[in-house]
C-alpha cells in the first residue's frame, strides 16, 4: 500500500492551486477586428527578418527593405518584418498559429506613394523626402525576382496599385504576384530546412576540404633559400627566395617584427625548435600576397595591443561602422596577420600572445591548420585565438587555450571552423556580423560561453560541438539557423533557444544547472529530437507565446517519467509541459503525479492543446519521447541510463 504523506498533501494542493492561476491567466482578449487596425510605427513593433548589417546599411546608406506589420489574434505585440517573403511564409505557419494565433490584419510598404529605383547594387531608393506608405497585404500586388535586394538575399516589392508594380516589373524585370501567390512561393516548411542544412554541411566540408588540400600543397614546394646558409636573416632570405619556393628555418631564435611577406613562398622551421621572436611591441609577421605559408616553428614576443580605437587620420562616421569595427579589432597586433592574402595558410605554428594569435583580413581561402594558439590566463587580458574579418576561411585542427575568444568573426560569410580544442576563454567560438559558418566537431571546456552568435545573422549551422564546464553551453541570436548533434553537459547553462525559423534537434543537454533557456519571442523554432536529461532545471522560459517543441509526431526525451506510453510506441501518451507548475515538478515530488491526472488538469490539457487562446507562456511538448534519441551519450553524460 501506498501511504501519502501530510507533507505530500501540501505539496499536492499547492500544485493544484498553482494549475488553477495558471489556467486562470491563459484566457486573453484578442485586439481589436481586422477592418478597424491600422499600421504603427515601425519603432514600436517586435522586429524580426532580416540581419543587423542589413538594416544597419539599410539605414546608414539610405536604401529601403520593404516591411510587414502583423496582427495577430492571441498576441498582444504588433509583429513588424523586415522582409515581405518573411512574413508571407510566416504568418500562417502552424508554428506562428499555434503561438499567435490567427493574422488579423497584415500591412506591408507601399511603393506606389514614391518613385522606386533599383541601384546599381539592386538596392531599393527613393526620393528623398519621400515617405514609403503603407496598404493591406491582401489588396498589394508584389514584383518578385526583379533584381531588387538586401546585402543578404533578394527582395518582392509591394505596391498597392497593380499599375505600378507593373511600370516597375517593366523596368526591372520580375514578375507581378498577389499576397496569395506570394505565401504559398515564400513558404519553405520546416520539413525542408532539414535537407537544406545537411546539403549545405556536405558542402561546406567539401568546401573546407579542398581549402586544406590547396594550403598544405603550399608546403611542399621546393627549398631555396636556407636562413643561416644563404642568408644571414629572414628578411634577406625572403628577399633572395624565388616565388613558389621555400625558405627553411633551422633551429634557433630569429628576431623578427612586422615583417611583411610580399611573395607567394613558403617559411618553413623545424618545430618549436625555430622560434620567431618579436620584440613585444608589434606583430611579428604579416603576410601580404595571395598564398604565402608558414609552417612548423613558434612565435612569441607579440605586441600587447589586442584591438586600436581609431585609425589614425580618419574621420571616421555612423555609416563607418562596419571599418571601425575592423580597425578595433583586425588591425591589433598579433603572431601572425594576413592581409589580401587569398589561399594563404598558417600550418603548425604556436602563438604565445598577449594579444591576438593570427589575423586574416580579407583574405578567402585562407587557412589555420593544425596550430596552437596560447593566450593570456585572464580573458579580459587578452584577445582573440584567431580572428576571421570579411575573410572566408578555414581554421581546422588547433588548439586554443586562454585570452578572450578562441576564434572571433565579423562579417566572415561562409566561414569553416571545425575540428579544434578550446578551453579557458570567454567565449570559444564568437560570431558577430557574420552568415552563413559554419562550426562543427570542436571541444570547448571553461568558458564563460561555448558557442555565441550575436547581430541577428542568417542561415549558421553548429553541429557535433561538445561543451562542457563553461557558464553557457551555447547561445545563438539570428534566424533560418540550424544546430544539431551537439553535446552541452556540467554547464551554468546549456543551450539558448532564441531567434526564429530555427532547427534546433539531435542535441544533448544533459546535467546543466538550466537545461534551455527559451528566450525567444517568436514562436517559430523546430525544437525536436534532443536529450533534455538530468538538468537542475529542465527548461527556463523568459515572456512571450507558447512554444511548442514538437512537430509530425517526433517530440524530445526529458528523462524518466511517470508518464505511461501504453502502446510501445515510443512516444508518451500526454503532452507534456515542463515549465507547468504539475509536470515540472514530476521527478522530484510524487504527489505532483497524483495532481496531474485530477479532471480539472486533464481538461485543462485537452482545451489547451486546441485553442490557442487558452494556452498561457512556457513550453509544451505535443510527442515527449520515452527514450533517449542518444541512449549511450545520455549515459555517459549523466553516469546513470534513463528511459
Amino acid at each position: 500500500m501506498t501511504f501519502v504523506t501530510p507533507r505530500a498533501v501540501r505539496v499536492a494542493a499547492a500544485l493544484l492551486l498553482a494549475v488553477l492561476v495558471v489556467s486562470s491567466g491563459a484566457f486573453a482578449l484578442g485586439p481589436a477586428p481586422g477592418d478597424q487596425l491600422r499600421p504603427v510605427s515601425f519603432d514600436r513593433t517586435l522586429k524580426t527578418g532580416m540581419t543587423y548589417v542589413d538594416v544597419n546599411r539599410a539605414e546608414t546608406e539610405d536604401f529601403h527593405i520593404p516591411r510587414a506589420e502583423v496582427y495577430f489574434s492571441q498576441y498582444r505585440f504588433v509583429v513588424g518584418y523586415y522582409g515581405v517573403e518573411t512574413a508571407a511564409g510566416e504568418v500562417a505557419s502552424p508554428e506562428a498559429r499555434a503561438g499567435f494565433g490567427d493574422p488579423l490584419a497584415v500591412f506591408v510598404s507601399d511603393f506606389s506613394t514614391v518613385t522606386p529605383v533599383l541601384s546599381e547594387e539592386g538596392y531599393l531608393r527613393t526620393a528623398r523626402g519621400r515617405a514609403v506608405g503603407w496598404t493591406r497585404a491582401e489588396e498589394a500586388a508584389f514584383v518578385v525576382d526583379s533584381g531588387a535586394r538586401a546585402p543578404s538575399r533578394e527582395l518582392a516589392v509591394p505596391f498597392a496599385g497593380r499599375a505600378d508594380a507593373v511600370a516597375f516589373s517593366q523596368r526591372y524585370g520580375g514578375r507581378v504576384v498577389d499576397w496569395e501567390t506570394l505565401r504559398r512561393t515564400a513558404e519553405n516548411p520546416l520539413d525542408r530546412r532539414r535537407e537544406r542544412f545537411e546539403a549545405r554541411i556536405a558542402a561546406d566540408h567539401a568546401w573546407a576540404d579542398g581549402v586544406a588540400a590547396d594550403a598544405r600543397a603550399l608546403l611542399d614546394r621546393p627549398t631555396s633559400v636556407v636562413v643561416g646558409r644563404d642568408a644571414p636573416t629572414l628578411a634577406a632570405a625572403i628577399e633572395a627566395a624565388p616565388p613558389n619556393t621555400t625558405v627553411r628555418l633551422p633551429p634557433g631564435t630569429y628576431p623578427v617584427t612586422n615583417l611583411s611577406v610580399e611573395k607567394p613562398v613558403t617559411l618553413a622551421g623545424a618545430g618549436n625548435a625555430t622560434v620567431l621572436r618579436g620584440d613585444g611591441t608589434d606583430s611579428v609577421l604579416a603576410l601580404r600576397h595571395p598564398r604565402v605559408a608558414v609552417s612548423s616553428l613558434r612565435i612569441d614576443g607579440v605586441g600587447p595591443n589586442g584591438t586600436q580605437r581609431r585609425p589614425h587620420g580618419e574621420n571616421l562616421t555612423e555609416a563607418d561602422w562596419s571599418r571601425v569595427v575592423e580597425f578595433a579589432y583586425g588591425q591589433g597586433d598579433a603572431g601572425v596577420v594576413l592581409h589580401r592574402a587569398n589561399g594563404s595558410v598558417v600550418h603548425d605554428v604556436t602563438v604565445d600572445t598577449p594579444a591576438s594569435g593570427v589575423i586574416v583580413r580579407f583574405s578567402d581561402r585562407a587557412a589555420v591548420l593544425n596550430s596552437r594558439v596560447e593566450g593570456t590566463d585572464e580573458p579580459r587580458e587578452g584577445f582573440m585565438g584567431v580572428v576571421l574579418m570579411q575573410s572566408r576561411a578555414l581554421v581546422e585542427g588547433s588548439t586554443f587555450v586562454g585570452g578572450r575568444d578562441g576564434v572571433y568573426t565579423h562579417r566572415a560569410d561562409g566561414f569553416v571552423v571545425r575540428d579544434n580544442q578550446m578551453r579557458g576563454e570567454r567565449y570559444g567560438v564568437h560570431f558577430m556580423y557574420t552568415s552563413r559558418g559554419l562550426v562543427a566537431n570542436n571541444t570547448i571546456r571553461d568558458t564563460r560561453a561555448g558557442v555565441i552568435i550575436m547581430t541577428r545573422p542568417v542561415e549558421n549551422v553548429v553541429v557535433g560541438n561538445d561543451v562542457r564546464d563553461s557558464e553557457y553551453g551555447f547561445i545563438p541570436v539570428g534566424s533560418d539557423s540550424y544546430y544539431a548533434r551537439n553535446v552541452l553537459v556540467d554547464n551554468g547553462h546549456g543551450l539558448s533557444v532564441s531567434g526564429h525559423r530555427s532547427v534546433y534537434e539531435e542535441n544533448v543537454v544533459a546535467g546543466n544547472g538550466i537545461g534551455v533557456r527559451a528566450t525567444s519571442l517568436f514562436p517559430t523554432n523546430w525544437v525536436v529530437r534532443n536529450d533534455f536529461v538530468a538538468n537542475d532545471r529542465q527548461v527556463e522560459t523568459g515572456r512571450g507565446p507558447l512554444r511548442t517543441w514538437s512537430r509530425g509526431g517526433e517530440g524530445n526525451y526529458w528523462g524518466s517519467l511517470p508518464i505511461p506510453d501504453a502502446d510501445g510506441d515510443g512516444t508518451l501518451d500526454r503532452p507534456y509541459r515542463p515549465t507547468g507548475p504539475v509536470d515540472g515538478a514530476l521527478r522530484d515530488h510524487p504527489a505532483a503525479w497524483t495532481v496531474s491526472q485530477a479532471p480539472s488538469a486533464v481538461a485543462l490539457r485537452a482545451v489547451e492543446t486546441d485553442v490557442s487562446g487558452l494556452r498561457s507562456a512556457g513550453v509544451v511538448d505535443q510527442s515527449p519521447r520515452a527514450i533517449p534519441v542518444f541512449p549511450d551519450t545520455v549515459a555517459n553524460a549523466t553516469g546513470e541510463v534513463d528511459g
